[in-house]
Parts: C-alpha cells; sequence; structure tokens
C-alpha cells in the first residue's frame, strides 16, 4: 500500500481537499469543530502525515535537524555526542537526521545538499575526534562543528580542551606525590589531541618545578598492545629512571600498561599508579583496578552544539570555537609512589646533605619524594 494522501483524507472524512489542508495546517476558517475532528481522525485512519518540507515552505520550520559525521554513529565511545545531539534536539521539539559518511567528501557534499533541500532547521558537522575538518561544499551559514573546527573558520565549533585535559592529569599524579610521570603518547602525530595534551604535560611538569625528562615520553600504537610495549620501553629503564606514574593518551593503551605491570608482578597502584584518557565505556570502569582517567565530554559537546544550531544558545562570534572541560575521573589506579622510592631519594638526599656519619635524621627526611630526583 502506497503513501496516504492528502486525498485520502478527504474522501474518508467526506469533505473537500481544501478542507482538509485548513483543517490540518490549523488555518483560521468557519469549519465547525465537529468537522475539524472528522477530518483529523480519517487523517489518523489512514496514516496520513504531512509532507516536512510542504510544511518547512509555510512556516519556514521543518523541526528537524541534520547531523553530519564522518564515523561517530559506527563508534560506540563517541555515539555520546549524538545521544546529546538527539536529547537537545527532542526537547525542543527537533528530531535529527544523521548522515554517517565515512569520511567520503563526495557523500559529505551530497548530504549537505539533500539536507539544504530538506530546509533543516539546523545543521551539525561533527568529527569522530578533534581535529581540523575542511567545510564541505555547500555548508549553510550556521552550521556548528562539533568535536573539530573548520579551517579557515567562518562557523561556530566546540572541541575538548584536551591541553587542560593533560594538565589535570598530571596534576593528580603530582597530589598524589609522584615526580617521575611517563606520557605515553601515540605514534600518531596527527591529532591535534596529542600535541596538547603533550604540552599540558609539560606545563603542568613545569608548574611543579620538575625539569621534563624526555626518556619519559614514548610513543605507540593507540591500543592495548601498543601501550604494552611502550610500557615495556619505560619499565626496562634503569631503576633512578623508571617512572613511578604513567599517564596515556588514551584508555586502550593504558590496558597495556596494566598488562605489563603484571607481567612483571607490579600491582596497580602500589607499585606504579596509571592515568587514562577518554573514559570509555565498558574499558576504564572495568579494569582491575578501575582506572583513573580523564573524561572526554561528548554528550555535553553534543548538547553544547545542537543547542547553539537551534538558537537556544548564544555562540557569540560565529567563528568562536568554545574549548569545554575534560574532567578527572577517579578511580583506583592511582596512589603514593611506591615505599622504596621514597627510600631511594633519602638515601641519594643523605648521600649529598649530611654532613660526619650519624648525623641528625631530620636533616636527611626534608627532602623526600615531594622534592624533584
Amino acid at each position: 500500500m502506497g503513501r496516504a494522501r492528502i486525498f485520502d483524507v478527504a474522501a474518508a472524512a467526506g469533505v473537500s481537499v481544501t478542507t482538509v489542508s485548513l483543517v490540518l495546517n490549523n488555518a483560521e476558517s468557519r469549519i465547525s469543530e465537529e468537522t475539524r475532528q472528522r477530518v483529523r481522525d480519517a487523517a489518523e485512519a489512514v496514516g496520513y502525515s504531512a509532507s516536512a518540507v510542504a510544511r518547512g515552505l509555510r512556516t519556514q520550520r521543518t523541526r528537524i535537524v541534520g547531523l553530519i559525521s564522518d564515523q561517530i554513529a559506527t563508534t560506540p565511545f563517541a555515539g555520546r555526542m549524538l545521544a546529546g545531539a538527539q536529547d537537545a534536539a527532542r526537547e525542543s521539539g527537533h528530531m535529527v537526521m544523521l548522515v554517517d559518511t565515512g569520511g567520503e567528501t563526495s557523500i559529505e557534499t551530497e548530504a549537505v545538499r539533500a539536507m539544504t533541500a530538506q530546509q533543516v532547521d539546523g545543521l551539525l558537522y561533527a568529527a569522530m575526534w578533534h581535529r581540523g575538518a575542511t567545510p564541505p561544499a555547500g555548508l549553510p551559514k550556521g552550521t556548528v562543528f562539533l568535536d573539530c573546527y573548520p579551517i579557515g573558520g567562518g562557523f561556530p565549533s566546540v572541541v575538548p580542551d584536551d591541553w587542560a585535559g593533560g594538565q589535570a592529569a598530571v596534576r593528580e599524579l603530582l597530589a598524589a606525590g609522584h615526580r617521575r610521570i611517563a606520557y605515553l603518547d601515540t605514534s600518531d602525530r596527527e591529532p591535534i589531541a596529542s600535541r596538547l595534551r603533550h604540552d599540558g604535560y609539560l606545563h603542568a611538569l613545569g608548574e611543579a618545578g620538575i625539569e621534563p625528562d624526555p626518556a619519559l615520553h614514548v610513543h605507540g600504537e593507540t591500543s592495548a598492545q601498543g601501550g604494552r610495549a611502550a610500557a615495556d620501553e619505560l619499565l626496562d629503564l634503569p631503576e633512578d629512571r623508571r617512572p613511578t606514574a604513567i599517564f596515556c593518551f588514551n584508555d586502550r593503551m593504558a590496558i597495556g600498561v596494566y598488562t605489563a605491570a603484571h607481567h612483571r608482578g607490579l600491582e596497580i597502584p602500589r607499585d606504579l599508579s596509571v592515568v587514562g584518557y577518554d573514559d570509555q565505556q565498558l574499558v576504564a570502569a572495568e579494569l582491575d583496578p578501575p582506572l583513573t582517567t580523564i573524561a572526554l565530554p561528548h554528550y555535553e559537546m553534543g548538547r553544547w552544539a545542537m543547542e547553539v544550531a537551534l538558537g537556544v544558545r548564544a555562540e557569540g562570534d560565529e567563528d568562536a570555537s568554545h574549548r569545554m572541560e575534560c574532567p578527572v575521573i577517579r578511580r583506583s589506579s592511582v596512589g603514593p609512589p611506591p615505599a622504596h622510592v621514597g627510600k631511594q631519594n633519602r638515601r641519594r638526599a643523605s648521600h649529598v646533605t649530611e654532613g660526619p656519619r650519624g648525623a641528625a635524621p631530620d636533616r636527611v627526611t626534608d627532602v623526600g619524594v615531594g622534592h624533584q630526583e
């Protein structure tokens, strides 16, 4: 059976097509309430719904928002962006029309064309990971970029504050007493997040008066296997240069750190503290012990972008980029440095600062793990 038409409603209600149009469009007329109800009942009975495009031509509002993405609809940990956008749209009486392009430029261009033809009330352009994106041809003014920023500007955007997130991770470890903190970075130099998180790492160390050790910045694939290989490189360092804590580019690399530590008989966090990044579902909270990590605010970014696209939230300048906080999610993978590190530091400090054998011990304990090696 084909789609019900307005003629079918008119036939079922025993009225003219004009009457049906006036009733369903809530137009001012002298049509009685009894006839109006008969038309509404007939429309429901035959399964008629007005064309969104036709309704948009009349009201200039289709109640539909378009969302074009590269892969977020098929990536579980990025799907929270879609959930946030959908919730904000629903609260404003809108539905989301999603096109997942797989990053194909030709599909992006066709998606933009189709959505503008549908006269969507707003449009989001989303990426799976923080990056710069070239706006597709024909992208309408007012489109909001989600988890990416437009190369060349011209559109509002929202991205995670990865620089502050890197700082937050290191500060968490510093607060626990660590001084030798490693950063497991991605071997892929393209992600902007890699540079920003590393810059945040360096800034936090500098705030604490710690000179960065290049040996503690290692690269690997953003996977459990890559994390294990990078962690092995760090744990193979001489004892006095080995890290007591590791900050990982993402939670999957942290899985590899756990594996490397366990294979050496090390216990987390007694012997080694670990902080991840992403707060990836079914990873961070399920590790043993559960992983302290930095959360990517996917849901909040999705809401923000949708609210800006619909005019619920003022975005400021048309090409303003909003950086959203990446909060620390505290679990059980961070503790104080291992006791033997403190003893080693005290022995080293004692060798440097003590006078004659048997000098007062309080001169030694003044320089413990809270000071730079």
